[in-house]
């Protein structure tokens, strides 16, 4: 892969990748595993994407940075309970270890390198191969093998550093995104779409909900029942969800990129295929394209089958990089 010496390439798709990452250990049988990273990483080899993707070597975010999604009183316990060696965090059911919170810090601060990256035109868009992952944090709490929330780390940023004014989070983890959710539920300034299995973890993700206050109207759920695939979740997106943004115009697209799922993925029931993701990562170009000058960020979450997940994150990359 390019290095990152290679400063601008705007025709260029980023990769975002840091061994570091693998460093938070889940323990033996756990699906949130460092080697879905090994999977990811050899995927793009076999698909011959290593000369389209510049690499990118992230920074950790700073307290300030992250504390601007989260609690004082959150990140405070989180660190805390991480450094005395606790097995997980008290907040929900996310294993950590002694690197968690350094990993963690480095995760949400990959987003931030691409974020920049994208923005300052460097590259035309990123892919963050990054965790532990973050839509299942809340700002008062992690859950759901997430510790920080990524993505809405990189949304607040790109507002804060960059000037962006309006993001749309796009989430198509089988999960619904509580965390990312919660965070911006009432802020008109981040458009949240999300289609995931329900009634599944963590029982949130209702149509009914659908933002408070300034953000009423700016937070769209598209639950489905297991056994859903590419047929309805592409039909929300292109009836349901690019109408109503198209009246928003981000100016930065930002992508909860979960593969679980995949009709093999062991975690959910949902059956999309790879060409399915595919397709919403073409749709999710175009709106980049069409509204926000092509800037698109994408962040992993899930996707469990270590067998498929390299192939299905090859086929999403290929997109960014033939966009």
């Amino acid at each position: 892969m390019n290095p990152q010496s290679a400063i601008r390439n705007p025709q260029c798709t980023a990769l975002v990748y840091h061994e570091l990452y693998k460093a938070h250990h889940t323990g033996p049988d756990h699906p949130e595993c460092p080697e879905r990273l090994d999977a990811v990483l050899q995927g793009l080899t076999q698909a011959g994407l290593d000369e389209r993707l510049v690499r990118l070597t992230p920074r950790p975010a700073t307290h300030a940075e992250i504390a601007a999604c989260h609690t004082p009183e959150y990140l405070a316990l989180a660190q805390e309970e991480i450094a005395a060696g606790c097995p997980q965090l008290s907040t929900g059911d996310t294993v950590v270890s002694a690197k968690s919170w350094e990993a963690a810090l480095l995760a949400a601060g990959g987003v931030l390198t691409a974020v920049d990256a994208v923005i300052e035109g460097k590259v035309k868009n990123a892919f963050c191969a990054v965790r532990p992952p973050g839509h299942h944090a809340e700002s008062a709490r992690g859950m759901g093998f997430c510790v920080l929330n990524n993505v809405a780390i990189g949304t607040r940023y790109a507002q804060r550093k960059h000037g962006v004014g309006k993001v749309v989070i796009i989430d198509w983890d089988v999960h619904h995104g509580n965390g990312t959710q919660d965070i911006f539920y009432d802020d008109g300034t981040v458009f949240y779409f999300s289609t995931h299995q329900f009634p599944w973890y963590p029982g949130t993700g209702y149509t009914e909900e659908k933002g408070a206050g300034q953000g009423q109207g700016r937070t769209m759920n598209c639950p489905f029942r297991a056994g859903a695939g590419g047929k309805e979740i592409l039909g929300a997106f292109t009836n349901r969800f690019l109408p109503a943004v198209s009246e928003f115009k981000p100016e930065l697209v930002m992508i909860s990129a979960g593969f679980d799922g995949h009709e093999e993925d062991p975690l959910g029931g949902l059956r999309l295929t790879d060409e399915d993701f595919a397709e919403l990562t073409r749709l999710s170009v175009q709106l980049a394209r069409d509204a926000a000058g092509g800037r698109l960020v994408s962040v992993l979450e899930g996707g469990y089958n270590l067998e498929t997940l390299g192939k299905t994150v090859a086929t999403h990359v290929k997109v960014l990089a033939d966009a």
